[in-house]
């Protein structure tokens, strides 16, 4: 195919031999499927985040480090110069998060080499040798759906002991590989401990789980994992590997009503963007 100008410098610079073919396209990326001697790695360019909301870019943009305050007043501001550097801070979340959680023992792509926009990654790969499906293409029988389902939120678990929390996680970003699971796309990745909105992401990424295999093993539907991993996390008591329960005692008290409708507001949001991705898709 002809190599698209973006993935020219890759090949000019030796990072890449060929282009293979296009493995797809997103609001927020595109991704090829590249050679690089007997490998074959994929390939993700970003796009400009045009249809990403405001809302949302502060959420997950909150406490990003920058190189300097002349960086963060243009990015307060909103200046052209403050959107390139909060769309470079952007791109690079997804590559220090990728490294960082590979580091940790996180199934995630391996990350190769961030060049000039490009994301030189590990392609995942089915049994036949193929780029994996997404879950969400996919039918799974009762026991798979909890095997597959224990096996994310050990991987939740052991982001948020990396101090890593996805911030999207769903079955649309999560690749089933031959040896299971991969977790993919973190550009919105947030720091556990620096970003204020961390506890209400993950208790959304683990729910998002919850409900897409509760299709296929209803009991899921009554588990609570998501507060349970956050409040062990609170108590400094989470490791990788700590027993759940899916158990979780709420306490009495006064009702945060601005928190709840904050929620309602959030899943409202979520459903309406689960549902803009599958037309997508059909």
């Amino acid at each position: 195919m002809k190599t698209p100008a973006r993935l020219q410098s890759l090949i000019d610079e030796g990072l890449i031999d060929t282009v293979v073919r296009q493995l797809m396209s997103g609001k927020e990326a595109m991704v090829y499927v590249v050679r690089r001697g007997d490998e074959t790695l994929c390939a993700k360019i970003y796009k400009e985040a045009t249809q990403r909301s405001f809302r949302q870019a502060v959420d997950y943009t909150e406490n990003r480090k920058v190189k300097n305050t002349r960086q963060a007043r243009a990015m307060a501001k909103g200046t052209k110069f403050g959107r390139e550097v909060t769309e470079a801070a952007w791109q690079s979340a997804e590559v220090d998060a990728l490294y960082r959680l590979a580091s940790a023992g996180v199934r995630v792509p391996v990350p190769h080499n961030f060049w000039d926009g490009v994301l030189l990654m590990e392609l995942v790969t089915d049994a036949e040798g193929d780029a994996a499906p997404r879950l969400n293409d996919v039918a799974f029988a009762p026991e798979q759906a909890r095997t597959h389902h224990a096996t994310l939120l050990t991987e939740v678990v052991r982001m948020l002991c990396a101090g890593v929390v996805h911030g999207d996680l769903s079955e649309f970003n999560v690749l089933l590989a031959a040896d299971g699971p991969v977790i993919i796309d973190l550009p919105q990745a947030v720091d556990a401990a620096g970003n204020n909105h961390a506890r209400r992401m993950l208790l959304r990424d683990v729910a998002n789980l919850r409900g897409f295999f509760g299709q296929f093993a209803p009991e899921l539907l009554a588990t609570h994992y998501g507060e349970e991993i956050w409040q062990l996390y609170e108590q400094g008591a989470l490791r990788p590997g700590s027993a759940l329960t899916g158990v979780f005692a709420r306490q009495a008290g006064a009702v945060d009503l601005e928190g709840v409708l904050r929620e309602v507001g959030d899943a409202r949001a979520e459903e309406a963007a689960r549902r803009l991705r599958l037309q997508t898709r059909s």
